[in-house]
């Protein structure tokens, strides 16, 4: 409550020579107290204050608990864009490279120098929808030198950018798709026994998410 409420609302009682009391505009302040009328023995009216009508206060536990549905609701409402940004449909770009990409989330922190050991969250699919990898299933992201030949090539040049892609930002999620000279090429992948979990000549899809560096 303001201070203001308090200064503004004392009343001094005064006398008041006509039959009915008239209240300035300062003493409209007074309407926080009750008052009342009373006759003195002279004959006169006095407006006189009475008790203090204390005003409803919420108590400490609603406070706390008004405080968190705010927090609460302001939370809510900044993951939705978020996540409605994940759930609409990607509309790939596709680069001269020949390699196909996609903002979902656009990231807001710095993006990655040319050698720098980073971080990243992937899921890794077939062109039919498959899932070969996937970091999130193993609760741990992937940590490699970015644009050092660690990974395959789609992956340096999706995450670094170049050749029409931009550079990805910390925090950001793309969809990136690879044509096999990107990716595994001729030899595939996780092959054993004549049967390989990439084939070779695979278009590849991975959903990346760039954390930041590691």
């Amino acid at each position: 409550m303001s201070s203001t409420a308090f200064s503004l609302g004392t009343y001094i009682t005064r006398n008041i020579s006509s039959n009915r009391p008239v209240i300035n505009s300062f003493d409209a302040t007074a309407l926080r107290f009750k008052s009342q009328l009373q006759k003195s023995s002279s004959g006169e009216y006095q407006l006189v204050q009475a008790a203090y009508e204390k005003p409803t206060l919420c108590t400490r536990r609603e406070a706390i608990g008004f405080g968190f549905s705010i927090a609460l609701l302001d939370a809510i409402c900044q993951q939705q864009p978020a996540e409605a940004a994940e759930a609409t449909p990607c509309e790939l770009t596709l680069s001269p490279s020949g390699l196909a990409f996609c903002d979902k989330v656009v990231g807001y922190g710095p993006q990655a120098v040319k050698g720098q050991l980073i971080k990243a969250h992937y899921v890794g699919k077939l062109e039919n929808g498959k899932v070969f990898d996937s970091s999130y299933d193993r609760g741990k992201p992937l940590t490699f030198r970015v644009g050092a030949g660690e990974v395959i090539k789609g992956w340096d040049l999706g995450i670094l950018g170049g050749e029409g892609v931009p550079p990805m930002l910390a925090g950001g999620k793309r969809t990136l798709k690879l044509p096999p000279e990107l990716g595994y090429g001729m030899r595939g992948a996780g092959c054993r026994g004549g049967s390989c979990i990439i084939p070779p000549e695979s278009v590849l899809l991975f959903d990346v998410e760039f954390i930041g560096k590691a």
